[in-house]
């Protein structure tokens, strides 16, 4: 029998494989391979990298050279599910990440890259210790997160990210 943490990382695969397709298909190309996989997956290394520096900061000038300038890019977390890159500066980087947060540190660890042509997803897991604004209390979290990328004329850009917490062990739980 498989364990709930196996299912919902099978889960995650799928969920991105499929994500993939559709942006390969809304553009009207097929996967092609880019015949440089090492360099692109070092490319989408050195962006995940980036995101994590642009929460840090709450940057939304860095986080518009990582994610594409697209109304249907996504980014969907516990607090809400932001639909277009404009909805995403607002609300996690202006509002939830600068707004309540006065200090911010996103440090992703065990970062898996996949590239399969001109689209790309990444698997990590994160920690977050933050301050909050109002009363400079501490706050560390734990979890994981799925990015799907998209290559395009100007180089990898950032279409979808899906973080949630920690997996959730025990009977009658996590479901």
């Amino acid at each position: 029998m498989r364990s709930a943490f196996a299912f919902r990382r099978q889960s995650a695969v799928v969920f991105a494989v499929f994500a993939l397709t559709i942006c390969s298909l809304a553009q009207g190309t097929r996967p092609v391979p880019t015949g440089d996989s090492k360099h692109d997956e070092n490319e989408i290394g050195q962006l995940v990298a980036k995101y994590a520096r642009s929460i840090d900061e709450a940057d939304t000038a860095l986080a518009a050279q990582i994610w594409l300038d697209s109304p249907e890019v996504s980014f969907i977390h516990p607090k809400g599910h932001e639909h277009g890159f404009q909805q995403v500066k607002q609300n996690v980087y202006e509002n939830l990440m600068g707004e309540t947060f006065s200090e911010r540190k996103l440090s992703p660890r065990d970062v898996s890259v996949h590239v399969y042509g001109n689209s790309a997803w990444v698997e990590f897991y994160w920690d977050f210790v933050a301050k909050f604004r109002k009363d400079g209390s501490a706050i560390t979290t734990h979890g994981r997160e799925t990015q799907v990328y998209w290559k395009t004329p100007d180089g990898w850009r950032l279409v979808h990210v899906h973080y949630s917490g920690m997996p959730v062990t025990g009977e009658q739980r996590g479901f």
